[in-house]
């Protein structure tokens, strides 16, 4: 017998951690659900494409991070996709929209296009993640000069999250075409964009021109 929408929603309310919800709230999410109980969650009820809608619908960001991990990502039309981009709201649910089910979905080149010159930055951004994708696993076909060329006019000037996932797709550049890397190591140098990023002990700064360098290093090391 399937699970019902009601009860996974009394289940994540029982989940819900008022202090993590207080901490993810600092970052602009809004939910208090601890994602390793979340993943527990989908594992047990896997794959049930109806139920993922309905969490979808529900809007609550915990049922929506659920939705995600329990849907069928080829099952969902273009518009769908585009429409549940534009409702995600809380980076979280963006982030894992674009990364578990729009890569995974046939559509996902034509949202790149599509997406990638969209006036709203947030889903603009989401497009930049997937050209990132293809910089990395597919880059055949991409003009990287010529993005190179966008990166450097206007990554400087761009709001938090598409800069953000523009400064990725030039790291992501310099770190697997070395024919561009100096240029993708200049044009990090001479913006400076999050230079200044705080960074945990242990990670790597998302400084691109650090960020090039130490994958680099580690790629010729492996």
């Amino acid at each position: 017998m399937d699970t019902t929408t009601a009860e996974v929603m009394a289940e994540l309310a029982a989940l819900d951690d008022p202090k993590m919800r207080e901490a993810n709230e600092r970052l602009g999410d809004d939910h208090g659900v601890n994602l390793t109980k979340l993943r527990a969650v989908a594992k047990r009820l896997k794959t049930q494409q109806d139920l993922a809608v309905d969490l979808w619908a529900t809007g609550d960001s915990a049922a929506r991070l659920l939705a995600l991990l329990v849907c069928r990502p080829k099952a969902f039309e273009r518009a769908r996709l585009d429409a549940m981009l534009r409702e995600a709201r809380t980076p979280k649910v963006h982030d894992w929209l674009v990364n578990y089910v729009v890569k995974k979905s046939p559509h996902a080149e034509e949202l790149r296009l599509a997406w990638t010159g969209d006036p709203d930055p947030v889903v603009a951004s989401a497009g930049w993640a997937l050209t990132t994708e293809r910089v990395a696993k597919r880059p055949a076909g991409l003009d990287l000069p010529g993005l190179l060329d966008v990166i450097e006019a206007e990554m400087k000037d761009a709001p938090d999250r598409l800069q953000w996932a523009m400064n990725h797709c030039l790291a992501q550049i310099g770190i697997d075409h070395p024919e561009y890397r100096a240029r993708a190591i200049a044009i990090g140098e001479r913006l400076e964009v999050l230079k200044d990023y705080p960074t945990s002990p242990g990670c790597t700064s998302p400084y691109a021109p650090v960020w090039i360098e130490e994958l680099v290093r580690r790629k010729d090391n492996a």
